[in-house]
């Protein structure tokens, strides 16, 4: 007899159990409709890529994330490790079909090789939305008002986006006379949360070779008060004031006409790794849970179509961490799981009549109650174990007298009352009221 194979998955790679999932779905779902509200529209992409096409514009940390291979026919592959990229391709390959500017929003997996930790994965799903084809205030400004209201859908209220121009930056390293050593300074100003201003400081000082530089590189980016404060300081450190710092300017008071500036700040320490963003950036925090991480980030990234075609398509977009924010939200309590996602259950009492009971459930699902039939006459207690598991609020009791009074009863099963003699309709109504 052959040996079983132990059940196990990938380190960093996970199951979802209904419940986990459902939560997810109902997550997702919500994010989907703000993004359409908007008016952005679905794509798709393959989830293996050409690696020249993925890592034609990335660093080397980018390149050791990235799950690489050769496939059967000797082609040098990758999964996608984001969602941007792919979609620069997806714009140049098809931009004859296109109408611009365009707007769109992909919700898929994406891997990186990257080590597992609280709230980070190598498999996770990303909620993207990119607009392409504007370089506009009003479209920088409309992802970050996109990204507030769909965490706000989800109840994710207690946040602050923290905001940032790379354009301002590049003038300020151009100023100091180190933009040549932008990457490898970007890549250590970007991991100034995590490490602090004493260990930045050494790897700007031997970035730059220089230790007032770097001093400076250190103020620019620690520098506090409003985010028109903040501006001022910044602008003036770039050497005045030029069509990125005019573009922050324009985007803030948008912020303020809507109403929505308390949740925004100006933090020159942002700065995204990733080396295609060339103008606004952004991340996001749960001032609850700041440990955790931007659960929400993006930017501009007027130059990344233009590694795949000869027209420069300016684009801006951000993209929702669906798994780490789930992870946030679990650790603060607030993080609703589900086991299924029916209102009512009919119970089977006896096989006999099991034809009435799914006449009944056929009336209720036309109601607009979504309810299932237990399909066999098992014990009771078996039968309330198994929608207790689920969540099921409702349990639809439905005997001989009520088969002969045309009625069905009602049990709450979160406090065992029961409501005898009522119609479809009315059993309906009551089950709508408990939502």
């Amino acid at each position: 007899m052959s040996e079983l194979i132990q059940p196990r998955v990938l380190k960093g790679f996970r199951d979802f159990l209904p419940e986990q999932e459902i939560g997810r779905t109902n997550l997702t779902e919500k994010i989907t409709k703000v993004y359409r509200s908007f008016g952005f529209v679905p794509i798709d992409t393959p989830v293996l890529e050409y690696t020249e096409i993925l890592l034609r514009k990335s660093n080397g940390e980018t390149e050791k994330q990235v799950f690489r291979f050769q496939d059967n026919g000797g082609r040098d592959v990758a999964l996608r490790f984001d969602l941007t990229v792919p979609f620069a391709r997806f714009t140049a390959e098809h931009k004859d079909q296109l109408y611009f500017p365009f707007k769109r929003y992909h919700i898929a997996k994406v891997w990186r090789g990257e080590k597992p930790q609280a709230g980070r994965y190598r498999e996770f799903v990303q909620c993207d939305i990119d607009t392409v084809g504007s370089d506009s205030a009003a479209s920088d400004f409309e992802i970050l008002n996109v990204m507030k209201c769909a965490l706000n859908s989800i109840g994710v209220n207690n946040i602050t986006m923290h905001v940032n121009h790379r354009g301002i930056f590049n003038r300020f390293l151009e100023k100091l006379g180190v933009l040549d050593k932008s990457e490898d300074i970007l890549r250590s100003v970007d991991k100034l949360a995590k490490v602090g201003e004493e260990e930045v400081l050494k790897e700007l000082v031997e970035y730059t070779g220089d230790e007032a530089k770097a001093s400076k590189i250190v103020e620019y980016i620690s520098s506090k008060g409003s985010f028109e404060e903040i501006l001022a300081k910044i602008t003036e450190l770039a050497g005045g004031e030029a069509e990125d710092t005019r573009r922050l300017k324009d985007i803030y008071q948008m912020m303020k006409a809507s109403g929505i500036e308390q949740t925004y700040v100006l933090d020159p320490s942002i700065t995204r790794g990733l080396d295609y963003y060339t103008g606004v950036v952004y991340e996001t925090f749960l001032n609850d849970l700041p440990s955790i991480g931007s659960v929400c980030s993006g930017g501009r990234y007027d130059n990344l179509a233009g590694l795949y075609m000869k027209e420069k398509v300016p684009g801006v977009g951000g993209s929702i961490g669906i798994d780490r924010l789930i992870a946030g939200l679990e650790q603060l309590g607030s993080f609703k799981a589900e086991g299924s996602y029916l209102d009512a259950e009919i119970y089977c009492q006896n096989a006999d009549n099991a034809i009435y009971y799914q006449k009944v459930a056929a009336e209720l699902r036309a109601e607009g109650i979504n309810v299932e039939v237990f399909p066999e006459a098992k014990k009771m207690g078996q039968q309330y174990a198994v929608t207790t598991a689920k969540g099921v609020k409702w349990g639809v009791m439905i005997g001989d007298q009520e088969i002969a009074d045309g009625t069905i009863t009602l049990k709450n099963l979160t406090n065992r009352e029961m409501t005898s003699g009522l119609s479809v309709q009315k059993a309906s109504e009551m089950i709508k009221a408990s939502r």
